[in-house]
């Protein structure tokens, strides 16, 4: 059920990115309004508009899973302004620039502002504000138990002093923000017990500061940045009231219970880079990161109620610890230009982290505590990698690129616990387990001009790993890509195709995955009133794995293999008339569909395993359409009227409970002054 919901997962995010990707939602409206010029006021020049309207939605079938992918709701919104005040001859008073934009303000679910003032060659501060309303209902096996509504804010300043001088000061602030409630359930209180509902108020909270600089000197700028990230999850679980569990027949009951796990931690960070450009024959550019990062928590539950037979039982379970994952990485990158027709590029990179920390653990059953336990673990990683690559033009139509890559990576890994008061572990308890792989690939392109309008992009990589650390991890793979584009005045047009192939077999289990993608898109604007775009892409998914299972204590089953099968076509296509330069008239329509492998059943033919669980997750096969239309009417030069409609419709080829139907729309009036 796990690998079913974990593929479930992994479909609807691949089709809700490509819905995202093939279309944008239907408001706010991009059309101009008011003089693109603006308004000259004292020594400034003001431009100003804003669109503010109703939104309206109807949703039938899942309104959950609406919300989860959607989440346009009813309400007035203001649904986009922007705000430019540029000072006329580049030496305002306290400013010379204001830049300031919103989109969706007023409850939408993603709403977002910019803004910058600046001053001239003496400071210059940005903000970025967002927040997301983000609900997720869970997969359909957790019943409607587990579900999570929260609000996530966020918010980044950067204040830079002297932006245009050869000396740069920097000062920011970042916080993220996360709160609100969320569902789940526990089982308790051992493997016959019941399931039983909990509530949780999230809150996890990111503060972070920066202080650094840039110099330009001889040529070369140096740019060191020094930062602190906090980060603190606070998320108390609780039960609202005495529950009798998922199971109201037996005895089993839930009468209290409680749960703090605090989780804090700061990573200090050391960021430098230099870089000498400019240069006629070579260029190089470094970069240096530390981060010293720390993690400490508690976990503290109690609980107490009636077990299967009816008796009274008290379970307390308190675990504390903390880690620490220092991490450092850098990278060298020198380029040589030879001729004006070749370049040289070499980069040598290195990666260490590691990850050490331990816990201590202790559970308690009616007041009586066994010998508590310390797990303790640690993880290194280190890569070395270097690359070479050669870009030659030998002609104004033709050009060939080259490279090598390679990479070697050392794993040093300690997992084990000890019992409270025991001695210290010794060797070969507390010895690392170690590993090492070497990645070595290799690169072949070429650019193809044969006539002005058209550029054709072809290349290849090969790799080879020799112990890679994941059975999915790449070993023997393989990538072609192809690209055609053809641009001529007005009009464009581009496909491209591209297939990736891993083979991973190691001693215990095997690995193999094939994607293949294609696409063609166009545009094409033969007049000022009309402009049309069309786009069409196919995504095609094959995996293959190895599982080793048990479906009884001491039967084990070996030689079976997971598949998965997705084959996504995405498809866009939009209009634009521009009528008597009055009405302007969009038409849009976007199609996502997983065809899966064409079987018409769930279950389909017995590939691989004979488990029909395991059958009905090879595949997860559904389709996702959203149309749409708008209209926006200039009423005068400042002011335009806009109104528009789009619907989503979600359906599952299998299943039924997570499909819905919404129609949305909105009607809104822009003006600027």
């Amino acid at each position: 059920m796990k690998e079913a919901a974990m593929k479930t997962t992994l479909s609807i995010s691949l089709l809700v990115a490509a819905a995202a990707w093939a279309q944008r939602p239907v408001a706010p409206t991009n059309e101009p309004k008011g003089n693109p010029r603006g308004d000259n006021v004292a020594d400034y020049n003001i431009l100003q508009s804003f669109e503010t309207g109703y939104r309206w939605r109807t949703v039938g079938g899942n309104g959950d899973m609406y919300r989860s992918t959607v989440n346009y709701g009813d309400g007035i919104r203001l649904l986009s302004s922007s705000l430019s005040v540029q000072s006329r001859e580049g030496h305002g008073g306290l400013f010379d620039q204001i830049l300031l934009n919103t989109q969706g303000l007023g409850n939408d679910p993603y709403q977002s502002a910019t803004l910058r003032i600046e001053k001239n060659r003496l400071y210059r501060y940005d903000l970025m504000w967002r927040s997301t309303d983000y609900f997720n209902p869970a997969l359909t096996i957790s019943n409607g138990e587990h579900l999570m509504d929260t609000t996530l804010h966020t918010q980044d300043h950067d204040f830079t002093v002297f932006p245009q001088s050869n000396l740069k000061l920097f000062l920011g602030y970042s916080r993220n923000l996360q709160n609100g409630p969320a569902l789940s359930t526990i089982q308790l209180f051992d493997a016959r017990g019941d399931e039983y509902p909990l509530f949780a108020n999230i809150r996890r909270e990111q503060n972070e500061f920066r202080l650094g600089g840039e110099l330009r000197v001889l040529g070369f700028r140096l740019n060191v940045l020094r930062g602190w990230q906090d980060f603190k999850e606070d998320t108390p679980t609780n039960l609202t009231s005495p529950e009798q569990g998922n199971n109201p027949s037996d005895l089993n009951a839930l009468i209290s219970f409680r749960r703090n796990e605090p989780y804090h931690g700061t990573s200090p960070y050391w960021r430098v880079a230099l870089f000498r450009e400019g240069k006629r024959y070579w260029a190089m550019n470094g970069r240096f990161t530390y981060v010293a990062g720390n993690r400490a928590f508690v976990f503290d539950e109690f609980s107490s109620g009636v077990n299967r037979i009816g008796a009274l039982v008290n379970h307390q379970v308190a675990v504390f610890g903390d880690a620490r994952r220092p991490a450092a990485t850098g990278n060298l990158t020198f380029s040589l230009f030879p001729t004006s027709g070749i370049t040289i590029t070499n980069q040598t990179s290195v990666n260490n982290i590691r990850m050490v920390g331990d816990s201590f653990l202790s559970q308690y059953d009616l007041g009586t505590a066994p010998s508590p336990v310390i797990p303790f673990t640690y993880l290194g990683i280190r890569t070395v990698a270097n690359s070479t690559d050669i870009n030659v033009r030998l002609s104004p139509w033709f050009a060939l690129y080259a490279g090598y890559h390679y990479s070697d990576r050392h794993i040093a890994s300690i997992e084990g616990q000890e019992n409270f008061g025991s001695p210290a572990p010794a060797p070969p308890d507390n010895t690392p387990i170690e590993q090492s792989n070497q990645l070595k690939a290799g690169t072949l392109g070429f650019r193809i001009k044969p006539v002005k309008p058209l550029t054709i992009n072809l290349d290849a990589e090969i790799g080879r790993a020799n112990r890679p650390i994941y059975p999915i991890s790449e070993r023997d793979y393989q990538a072609f890509r192809a690209r055609v584009e053809y641009r001529q005045k007005s009009f464009r047009a581009s496909a491209y195709a591209r297939s990736d192939y891993n083979t991973n077999s190691i001693s215990l289990t095997s690995f193999a995955s094939q994607s293949r993608q294609y696409g063609v898109d166009a545009s094409w604007v033969p007049s000022e009133w009309f402009s049309i775009d069309a786009g069409y892409a196919k995504l095609h998914l094959f995996t293959l794995g190895g599982i080793d299972y048990f479906v009884a204590p001491a039967q084990e089953v070996k030689g079976q293999s997971s598949l998965y099968v997705s084959n996504i076509h995405t498809a866009n296509l939009g209009m634009r008339f521009s009528i008597l330069k009055r009405v302007d008239l969009y038409l849009g329509y976007s199609h996502v569909q997983d065809v899966g492998d064409g079987r018409a059943t769930p279950f389909g033919p017995a590939r691989y395993t004979a488990l029909p669980a395991f059958q009905a997750a090879q595949t997860f096969p559904l389709r996702f359409e959203s149309p749409q239309a708008r209209v926006s009417l200039s009423l005068s030069r400042k002011v335009r009227w806009n109104a528009g409609y789009q619907y989503y419709g979600y359906n599952e080829q299998f299943g039924g409970i997570q499909d819905y139907r919404a129609h949305t729309g909105y009607s809104s009036i822009s003006w600027s002054f």
